[in-house]
């Protein structure tokens, strides 16, 4: 079967390509921007009619979009997460055999929910931030395109290969520069949160599974429960080595019902994840331990 893949150069689309490619069933094509990808193209900037011409030319049964980006301007957000999908449904509904879309989406299209319940895809999403708001406008036009379309909710990716810029790709730089300095201490961010954490080479086999599946509108790829961030960051200094103390910065929580307590705060995030089981057959297997431990091993074999 034939897929094109979008947006494999991220920190999830890099995983999805290795588990597509990995796949003797699967002819994969990746396009992209950058000089890697088999075909050139700028989502955020090219037309429908250009992409559906590429499309035509390699004729995919389906097509996986990975493309997308956390940070940025509000216009930049915009032009990555909603027009560049805007563009793909488009082009895949002029080419001359529209393909299957299995479509990336995010948790952060939820906004807050109460602590301690389990988030389903009935959940009516509330997002705060340009970045929330954004992908969940992605995933209304993805659903409401008329095409075979699939959109993954997923939840918080970690995993080897996790950006520099991230909780634990910052945390886990703090603790080799600590360990090769012979500091006491390891700053962080508010560690007080729950999320729900998944690791990425899970999210790639959620991805393969939705690719080959019949399954349509949204399924949650989340672990299934909500872990308190500090009791991850522990497992990530345990992993290293490090003996010192890890500091945190502090806050004032003032809770409110809806699980925030700062605005554009979201305290508590857990899947539900019986659709994703029931649908695709999937369901995570890479432990949280594991996934920090990789981080971790990355990390150190920088030095």
């Amino acid at each position: 079967m034939r897929v094109l893949l979008l947006g494999a150069d991220g920190f999830i689309g890099r995983r999805v390509a290795d588990r597509l490619f990995a796949d003797p069933e699967l002819q994969v094509t990746v396009l992209g921007r950058r000089d890697t990808a088999d075909i050139r193209f700028d989502l955020a900037a090219g037309s429908p009619g250009a992409l559906a011409r590429f499309l035509d030319a390699v004729m995919p049964r389906v097509v996986v979009n990975c493309a997308g980006v956390t940070y940025g301007t509000p216009r930049d957000l915009v032009k990555a997460n909603t027009q560049a999908v805007a563009t793909v449904c488009e082009a895949i509904r002029r080419s001359h055999d529209p393909a299957r879309l299995v479509h990336v989406g995010s948790a952060a299209e939820y906004g807050p929910v109460p602590i301690g319940t389990s988030t389903a895809e009935s959940a009516e999403p509330r997002p705060i931030g340009p970045y929330g708001v954004t992908k969940l406008a992605g995933t209304e036009l993805a659903l409401s395109s008329g095409l075979d379309a699939v959109v993954l909710r997923i939840f918080d990716a970690v995993g080897p290969g996790v950006p520099a810029g991230s909780l634990f790709g910052r945390l886990s730089e703090g603790l080799r520069r600590a360990l090769e300095r012979g500091e006491p201490q390891v700053r962080s961010a508010d560690l007080s949160a729950f999320r729900d954490f998944v690791d990425v080479r899970d999210v790639a086999r959620s991805v393969q599974a939705a690719a080959v599946s019949a399954a349509t509108g949204v399924i949650n790829i989340g672990g299934g429960s909500g872990v308190r961030m500090r009791d991850a960051a522990h497992l990530l200094v345990r992993a290293s080595g490090f003996e010192g103390r890890l500091m945190e910065e502090t806050r004032s929580p003032i809770p409110g019902a809806d699980g925030t307590d700062r605005p554009g705060e979201v305290l508590w995030r857990q899947a539900d994840i019986r659709t994703a089981r029931e649908r695709l057959g999937w369901r995570p297997r890479v432990p949280l331990e594991e996934s920090l431990a990789d981080i971790w091993m990355e990390t150190a074999c920088r030095v």
